[in-house]
């Protein structure tokens, strides 16, 4: 056994060791040298030490040989006696990420579909792969948290992702795979230098190594120290948040204008972090602080993709984009079924406290309504929504329900928020 194969070997079984027992090995299986690798090491080390194991591929249908990886993913595992599952996914350009943040989210939703929760996944990117995305990162301007590039082990989404051969060089991985024989697919996409990473990949790494033969290793060493800086800042940010009362989607005003500007900017993206919501740009992020500073108690609103940033009554809210209901939208109900709006089905019922059918229709906030409560007599929902402390974009996901032109009860995603005198929910 050459000393190469035996410190791959301790690699996958040093992951392997991190699976509870009983839960299942999955590893994402492009077709390409580095995950056919992946999924061999990966029997064998399942075979050492017993863990359910199976491979998982995503068909992005982005090029004509989508279909050959397949079929290659689906040959290797029938010759390793793997089950493999095929995720065929849909990728959305229109998201503003670009191809490739678009296909990386259309497969991140793919895994966590099959993946159940406490299984581990893992992803095959090598030392290579991160100096590559150590130096995208540095071009793109990126903070402590790009530069970290790819951590060998994260938690996401409630899944475990682990990436054993993160530091192990292409070349050794090439070594060991023609060691054994194995076969795989070449992505011909991969020698399109108009892609930002293949330019760096077949044009400016090569030239970077004729000077610095270790400038692999080194990159990625550099990127391992940046995620050792952020894991600290994440802990600096963890105890400022704790201290300003724990709550992620919501942050005063007066609390976060006690911490720095460094540290503003640090603790927000923390707190959008939690939430799984994706990070603002740079830019974007610097906006929303001047607004802050300028109007600390306006209607703030800051948006990027996936996520946005709401000021109201001396708070920052940090919140996935709330959709409203269409101005014009009018449905008719029983009352007695799951209520239907354009913002989802939810299980809510209502029905007249004497126990006669009605007929009610749902409409959404217009101005002016007003309810009939029970000891408190006729109130304008306006002034109770605002009694409730209901946030204005809220108040336009909410939806009123109509009985022979009377208000009888207000909805909202999240359930009802009052009934009239005489209704009740059962």
């Amino acid at each position: 056994m050459s000393p190469e194969t035996s410190s791959l070997q301790n690699l996958i079984d040093d992951a392997l060791a991190e699976t509870p027992p009983g839960h299942c090995v999955w590893v994402a299986l492009s077709g390409g040298l580095d995950s056919s690798l992946l999924l061999t090491l990966a029997v064998e080390a399942c075979r050492r030490h017993p863990r359910p194991l199976r491979a998982v591929h995503v068909h992005h249908g982005l090029q004509a040989a989508a279909d050959d990886f397949e079929q290659h993913c689906r040959a290797l595992c029938a010759a390793l006696a793997v089950p493999l599952h095929v995720e065929r996914v849909s990728v959305d350009t229109a998201t503003g990420e670009g191809l490739e943040g678009a296909a990386r989210r259309a497969r991140q939703q793919a895994f966590a579909r099959r993946l159940a929760a406490g299984d581990t996944l893992w992803l095959a990117q090598h030392r290579d792969d991160q100096a590559e995305t150590f130096l995208l990162a540095a071009l793109r301007g990126a903070g402590v948290r790009g530069l970290a590039a790819m951590p060998g082990s994260q938690a996401r989404a409630g899944l475990q992702h682990q990436r054993p051969l993160l530091g192990t060089s292409r070349a050794a991985l090439e070594a060991e795979a023609a060691r054994r024989g194995i076969d795989w697919v070449e992505d011909p996409t991969n020698q399109d230098t108009r892609q930002d990473r293949n330019f760096l990949r077949h044009r400016i790494v090569p030239l970077l190594r004729e000077r610095w033969p270790a400038a692999g290793r080194s990159l990625a060493r550099s990127a391992a120290w940046a995620g050792e800086a952020e894991t600290l800042l994440g802990e600096l940010a963890a105890e400022d948040l704790t201290r300003l009362g724990g709550c992620a989607e919501r942050l005063r005003l007066a609390d976060l204008w006690q911490l720095s500007a460094s540290r503003r900017r640090l603790l927000i993206r923390h707190c959008l972090a939690l939430q799984a919501l994706p990070l603002p740009p740079a830019g974007r992020l610097e906006s929303l602080l001047e607004q802050l500073e300028a109007r600390q108690d306006a209607g703030v609103c800051v948006q990027w993709p996936g996520a946005e940033a709401r000021v109201w009554r001396g708070s920052l809210y940090l919140l996935a984009p709330r959709p409203a209901l269409p101005s014009g939208w009018r449905a008719a109900w029983q009352g007695q079924s799951p209520l239907v709006t354009p913002l989802g089905e939810f299980g809510m019922m209502l029905a007249h406290c004497s126990g006669e059918a009605v007929e009610l229709v749902l409409t959404p906030r217009a101005g002016g309504e007003r309810l009939r409560l029970a000891r408190r007599g006729q109130r304008d929902l306006k002034r109770l929504l605002q009694e409730w402390d209901i946030p204005p974009w809220e108040r336009r996901r909410c939806w009123v329900v109509w009985c022979a032109e009377r208000v009888v009860a207000v909805g909202h995603p999240d359930g009802w928020l009052a009934l009239a005198e005489g209704w009740r929910a059962p």
